[in-house]
């Protein structure tokens, strides 16, 4: 989790759609609404929609935050990543094994047929990870940043791509509770 004061309130590009409580300058305000943020998905966990927050450490210290959205996934198969690193630790490939890992536990550990990401088209560093990871585009669509419209762009990784470029050194461990949790066995 984020320490006080430890979240920036921008990025350079500003990277998250609204509304973000990333932007918000104070930061207790900003630490409490994140906090409330993921209270309520945590508290939404069910077949039918689920969200499952990871935080990212490096050397003993929270960086960044992984997440993975299922919305029908019991039929469907498809999730949504999301994530967020810290400013000064971007640069350093972390993004990448964020991503890779929770693919992982998509893919091998939770039996999805396909995941989804976006990222503004001026976010270089996430739509690099995406094309790098084998995510083929998938359109484009308008979102607000900072009450202002912004492009952002689609990918889509279908479950043969990820095979094609999957990691063998990622470990799961006690998956199964996480399928009983998430009513997929």
């Amino acid at each position: 989790m984020p320490g006080r004061g430890s979240v920036p309130t921008h990025a350079d590009p500003v990277p998250y759609d609204d509304p973000m409580s990333f932007y918000e300058p104070d930061p207790d305000v900003r630490v409490a609404k994140w906090l409330r943020a993921i209270w309520r998905g945590r508290g939404q966990v069910e077949p039918a929609a689920w969200r499952l927050y990871f935080v990212v450490m490096a050397d003993g210290r929270p960086v960044g935050e992984q997440t993975l959205t299922g919305v029908n996934f019991s039929a469907l198969g498809t999730v949504t990543t999301f994530s967020w690193l810290s400013a000064d630790e971007r640069g350093r490939g972390l993004g990448r094994e964020m991503r890779a890992a929770i693919l992982h536990l998509a893919f091998d550990g939770l039996g999805a047929k396909e995941a989804a990401s976006d990222a503004f088209v001026d976010n270089h560093g996430s739509n690099a990870i995406s094309q790098g990871l084998g995510y083929d585009p998938n359109g484009s669509a308008w979102a607000t940043r900072q009450g202002q419209p912004a492009l952002l762009n689609r990918w889509r990784l279908t479950r043969d791509n990820w095979e094609r470029r999957r990691r063998n050194d990622i470990q799961l461990h006690n998956i199964e509770a996480c399928h009983a949790l998430l009513s997929l066995s």
